[in-house]
């Protein structure tokens, strides 16, 4: 796949605004994972708009011109982008949370240790990346920038098939994530507001231990911890999507 040139599901960045009548004045700020797109937190979305709250997905700084621009892209290229989403939810909305999967999950717990939220969701997150990448990533990214990606994490046949991403993915970019988990890992325990972790069970990108170290170690009075007993990394698509929707939807509502 050239730079830039992602499959023709429905990728583009969402507002999406709850029935009036339902309405909260509650927003959600829903942030995808390295090399993914809008797509992967759609279905949480279009949960919560539902339940009478706004949900916006972005894209993640880097992503939409491709893999190559992704390269050029540092970690706090992320957060302040999301930061400056979240400032601007804030000012229309008397509440406001963030939900992220994988690299958007690392983003939501540095916005909670940095910035003022009123409680987030992270999904598969990594503390952690499998080995060798991280080591491969530092030692190769200069000669070979870019590892081609053969799909997604995803046990679901169907959804797998036609889930969207970009082709390839920077070595440069592991090494910013790894960055990024060094500056959360730090100051976990700075986070206090409501929170709910959850990861797939057959996750083999990010290992499902670090969910419970996420949930042990945040300072939150309020937290769950949500195994998703038959799904991989991308669990929002995955077979057990539906369940977490309406998990996230139900974890943020009661809060509003």
């Amino acid at each position: 796949m050239t730079s830039g040139r992602i499959p023709a599901s429905d990728i583009r960045p969402f507002d999406l605004r709850p029935d009036p009548a339902a309405d909260t004045r509650a927003a959600v700020l829903c942030l995808h994972g390295l090399t993914g797109t809008p797509y992967e937190v759609r279905p949480l979305a279009e949960a919560l708009a539902q339940r009478g709250l706004r949900a916006r997905g972005p894209w993640m700084a880097g992503h939409e011109r491709g893999h190559e621009a992704l390269a050029r892209t540092r970690h706090r290229d992320w957060v302040e982008l999301a930061a400056n989403e979240l400032a601007a939810l804030r000012e229309e909305h008397a509440r406001v949370f963030v939900a992220g999967i994988s690299m958007g999950g690392l983003v939501t717990l540095r916005l909670a240790q940095t910035r003022n939220v009123d409680g987030i969701v992270v999904i598969g997150t990594p503390l952690a990346l499998r080995r060798p990448l991280p080591l491969l990533a530092r030692a190769l990214r200069r000669v070979v920038p870019f590892r081609k990606k053969r799909g997604s994490d995803i046990r679901d046949p169907a959804a797998s098939a036609r889930h969207p991403g970009l082709g390839a993915m920077p070595l440069a970019s592991v090494n910013e994530l790894v960055s990024l988990q060094t500056e959360v890992i730090g100051e976990l325990s700075r986070i206090d507001v409501p929170i709910l972790v959850a990861h797939g069970r057959h996750d083999r990108t990010a290992l499902p231990r670090d969910a419970a170290r996420i949930h042990a170690e945040v300072r939150s009075s309020e937290k769950e911890l949500f195994y998703l007993e038959r799904s991989g990394h991308v669990a929002t698509v995955d077979f057990d999507g539906p369940a977490l929707a309406l998990a996230v939807a139900d974890f943020f509502a009661r809060r509003c």
